[in-house]
């Protein structure tokens, strides 16, 4: 997808946003499927999280989607893709990094001041989980994410603070190491 060849190919800020782009472009993602939320790309809208699934075809997918509501709804999917060992990096737009330990209930939520919720849900049915509210261990949680889930070929998730993709850090502006994994 353009929108996401074009942020990977253009390295002038070293961003969370960038790094992810570029490594989900590295491993032959072209499209990121998403329900339209409060802060979504301009990506592949669609009318629910079931598209998805769509790795069966391309080998690897990819899929974005709000935290708890999106997330607790991509679910099903997941666990489908699962099943099915296919490669879907799942990424959540999860709480602001500032919120984490603060005891407050957040709106897309269940209601609890406990952020885990959604990544409990997801422990069984993904074989990695990557908790991004910090950008110093953000490549590393990325890169490793993505790198089990071709080599294990299921699901993973990566839930990336929502004030984190756009700040330009260090650690960014290394070029990666490029996957030596390629997806089933």
């Amino acid at each position: 997808m353009l929108v996401l060849a074009t942020l990977a190919a253009c390295p002038s800020k070293a961003t969370l946003g960038r790094h992810l782009a570029q490594r989900l472009v590295q491993i032959g993602v072209n499209d990121v499927f998403s329900v339209p939320g409060d802060f979504n790309l301009n990506l592949v809208g669609c009318c629910n999280e079931r598209n998805a699934g769509y790795a069966r075809s391309r080998g690897v997918g990819a899929c974005v989607v709000t935290f708890t509501v999106g997330g607790l709804s991509v679910l099903n999917v997941i666990a489908g893709v699962y099943s099915e060992n296919l490669p879907v990096i799942c990424i959540v737009g999860g709480p602001n990094s500032n919120g984490y330990g603060t005891n407050r209930v957040l709106r897309h939520t269940i209601g609890l001041p406990d952020f885990s919720q959604e990544l409990c849900c997801f422990q069984t049915v993904t074989c990695f989980q990557a908790v991004v509210n910090n950008l110093v261990d953000a490549q590393e949680l990325i890169d490793t994410a993505i790198s089990t889930a071709l080599k294990e070929s299921k699901p993973v998730y990566v839930s990336v603070s929502c004030n984190l993709s756009a700040i330009p850090h260090h650690t960014f502006s290394r070029e990666p190491i490029l996957f030596s994994i390629s997806p089933r």
